[in-house]
Parts: structure tokens; sequence; C-alpha cells
């Protein structure tokens, strides 16, 4: 497999004040533009394959509800990883909000599929002490869609701000009582990023996928990030042959945490979400 070249941005500097104020404030912000069209559809050529693959393998693919699944994969599994972790706004976005030692926990994506209905408005995981008494956010989600997206496909919606928010009446700190539903409604933002755009966002910040009613599926690659310590790599099984390690730059293998095998093992998915695995809102 051969490691492709990215479309590079024009600005080599980003400013990491308007990072840390769109992360720390609306908890999403985005680049467009920052691959080629012809990068993000060798992508999508590739991870069609990958999601047959799991479908048949006993764990290989979660459901996030009525038609809807995400699949953790390998790596090396796409031929733009190291475009993608390399990319300069990605190294600034990551260095700038968790510190230069931050570390790569995850790669994977999410399939929402004709049919797929509205999730109920979530967090990811619940927010630790670390974000509640220090007011500090230790992980990243970065999101890169294989499609252009349209009103009809089930667009992403976020409530800016809402990383912040107080879970002490959350299902499982993770779940907001419907009556904050309306709360959510009035701060939505519904995203149509297009191939070749980027996203980054605290998973903490209240987000749902809205129900796709077109003939098309959105897949959208999930790259996750944490600060040191954060431990969200626990929850995942990051793994590279050692051949494909071994031709790393030493600065990407700085910021891994994960296996190195002789031979890849199939995943077994460990971050599930009960809540949205067991319907819709």
């Amino acid at each position: 497999m051969t490691l492709s070249s990215a479309t590079k941005p024009v600005q080599e500097q980003y400013d990491v004040p308007s990072i840390m104020a769109g992360i720390y404030g609306d908890g999403i912000i985005g680049l467009k533009g920052a691959f080629s069209r012809e990068w993000v559809a060798q992508l999508g050529r590739e991870l069609p394959e990958l999601y047959t693959a799991a479908l048949a393998r006993p764990g290989g693919a979660v459901g996030r509800g009525t038609n809807r699944h995400y699949v953790e994969i390998h790596p090396e599994d796409i031929s733009g990883f190291l475009d993608l972790v390399t990319h300069p706004w990605i190294v600034a976005v990551c260095t700038s909000v968790l510190g230069p030692n931050y570390k790569i926990v995850e790669i994977g994506f999410d399939v929402p599929n004709p049919g797929a209905k509205d999730q109920p408005w979530h967090r990811d995981f619940p927010a630790t002490s670390e974000t509640l008494v220090d007011r500090r956010l230790n992980s990243l989600a970065f999101n890169l869609t294989t499609v252009d997206v349209e009103e009809d496909m089930g667009p992403f919606e976020i409530a800016p701000g809402t990383q912040w928010d107080d879970p002490s009446e959350y299902d499982h700190g993770m779940f907001p009582p419907v009556s904050l539903f309306p709360r959510y409604h009035a701060l939505a933002q519904r995203k149509l990023p297009k191939m070749g755009d980027i996203s980054a966002r605290s998973a903490l910040t209240i987000h749902r996928g809205t129900a796709n009613v077109s003939n098309k599926p959105r897949p959208v690659l999930v790259l996750g990030v944490d600060a040191p310590g954060a431990g969200h790599d626990e929850k995942h099984d990051l793994q590279f042959t050692r051949a494909y390690y071994e031709q790393l730059p030493q600065e990407v293998k700085d910021h891994l945490i994960c296996r190195v095998v002789d031979e890849l093992e199939p995943i077994m998915q460990g971050h599930t979400i009960e809540g949205l695995m067991m319907g819709d809102a």
C-alpha cells in the first residue's frame, strides 16, 4: 500500500487563539477544502469495502441507532492515514488544545444509511472532573466526510457551547433528559460539509445525527485524539503491522498509543454507546 500526498493548504501557520476560542466556545471548528476531492474520493472507495467486511464479522460494526453503524479500523486499511495525521491543521489543533504530547487513540468511521432516524441528543462519553471542575478539554474528535452532505442525508447537528453543561441529570452522564431537548433544538447547528472539509470538536458538546431520508449513505471518517492521560485508548485497539509502523516518521510515532503486531488482528469494538444502540429519539 502506498501513502498518497494530500493537497496541502497554502497557509503554514494557524491562529492558536482562534482554535482555542472555537473549541472552548462553540465546541466545534472546521477547515474547508483541507484535502483534494480526489484524495477524498479514494477514501470513499476504501470505506465501503471495510464496512462490508465489518458487517460480516462478529463485533465488527457497532449499532448507533436504526440503520447506523460505527466501525473502528486499522490505520493501514486506508491509503491516506499518514496524510491525515500529518495535515498541518490537524497537528495545529491537536497541539493547541491538547498540548505537544497529544496521542492518537482511534480511527474509524460512522455510516448513517438510508432510513437512519434522529438520534437522541448525547455526548460520546461522560465528562470527567478535568472538564467539570478544572474546565479543561482533554480529547478531540476529527470528522471528514467522504461525500457532499445534503439536507436529506441525515446531517450532523450540534448544540454549540454545551460541552460545559452540567450532566447531573444525564442518563449515564451522556444522555440529557427529554426536558432539555428544546434547549438543544434552539441552539442546533446543522452541518453540511463538502468532500475535503475537516471538522474538530469536543465529543462532550451535545450533538446527534439526524434522519437520513435520502437513498444515499453518509460515511464520515473519525479520528480520536487525547491529551496525555485522558484514557480513551482503553476503549480502542490501535494496531500497526511492524513493517508499516517502521516506515512511519518518528514525529508520527511519538503521537500514537498502539500495539505493533506481526499480523493485524480483528478489532472487537470496545466503545459501545448503549443509549444509541437501544433506539432513536
